[in-house]
């Protein structure tokens, strides 16, 4: 018989880096979860992608057990490690903080397609483009 789910919890925590000090600890702590064995089990996980921000989406059972999926890195946090910028642009519209190329784009879409909803890569690098304008990034060359 399936366990019973009481809740959800979703995250970003950087690889290998989870530790009971907020904002993890509250967040577990309300649900129940035993926070140290959500935090070896997530850094051993995660050892290869130390330093990343990782969104992960933790699932609660009612007997306080959990599992959780550790999705790819935010595109946004993709973006500022490609164009080496601090922050995105406050006025994306007039003042540009990076720029990409479309290879780059595609290589972004094809990593994160597994998370996103969209069914072909075309559409996911629309989608990573969109997100890129919005941050003050100009994309350049062609798609």
């Amino acid at each position: 018989m399936a366990k019973e789910i009481s809740g959800f919890v979703k995250l970003q925590v950087k690889g290998g880096a989870a530790n009971p000090a907020p904002p993890i600890g509250p967040a577990l702590g309300s649900k129940g979860i035993n926070i140290m064995e959500f935090c070896k089990q997530f850094n051993a996980r995660t050892q290869d992608k130390a330093g990343k921000v990782l969104p992960v989406i933790i699932t609660v059972y009612a007997d306080k057990s959990f599992d959780f999926i550790i999705k790819t890195p935010p595109v946004a946090v993709q973006l500022l490690e490609i164009t080496k910028a601090k922050a995105g642009s406050d006025q994306s519209n007039r003042k540009k903080v990076g720029s990409i190329t479309w290879d780059q784009v595609k290589a972004i879409a094809e990593g994160k397609m597994v998370d996103m909803n969209c069914f072909t890569v075309d559409a996911a690098m629309s989608m990573v483009a969109g997100t890129a304008r919005s941050m003050g990034i100009s994309v350049t060359g062609t798609k």
